[in-house]
């Protein structure tokens, strides 16, 4: 059971990056600042938020959960530091050590939320007037161990 657990984890994970890197990836000039009214968070904003996340995540399988947000820095910079924390946890949960927390509260707290937020950019990647391609996830390639920003391409994409 515990090994079906890691694989559902490292699913969610790898999930969060196909459809994370599909949005993060050709974004336009300028998207970082993008935000839907003044109060709300702006692109860059919250991909670094999804980096905090990942980040809280891997303190949380480690056991020592520490929430610990950093202040957004260039787009580059922070997507970049999304993915080497999602590659940091899934390297985690490929391996032995126990998992220090439980696994229901790290899906329904950071994964889910995660999913959320990757959901927020590309609305915000609509509304900035390049959207991406709307696609069936049920039939995506997404591979457990599959993290990085560069993911397989599409298998039924359409507008």
């Amino acid at each position: 059971m515990a090994d079906d657990i890691r694989r559902f984890l490292r699913h969610v994970l790898a999930t969060i990056a196909y459809r994370g890197g599909k949005t993060l990836r050709g974004a336009p000039d300028g998207f970082a600042d993008a935000r839907i009214q003044a109060d709300t968070r702006s692109a860059v904003e919250i991909v670094a938020h999804l980096a905090d996340l990942m980040e809280w995540a891997l303190t949380s399988v480690e056991g020592q959960a520490k929430w610990n947000p950093q202040p957004p820095a260039a787009w580059q910079h922070e997507v970049d530091r999304f993915f080497a924390a999602l590659e940091r946890l899934d390297t985690f949960l490929a391996g032995g050590a126990p998992i220090g927390c439980p696994p229901e509260r790290l899906f329904q707290g950071p994964l889910a939320d995660a999913l959320t937020h990757v959901g927020q950019l590309s609305t915000l990647r609509r509304a900035a007037g390049v959207p991406v391609r709307s696609e069936n996830f049920y039939q995506a390639p997404i591979e457990v161990g599959s993290v990085g920003p560069e993911q397989k391409p599409p298998k039924f994409e359409f507008d």
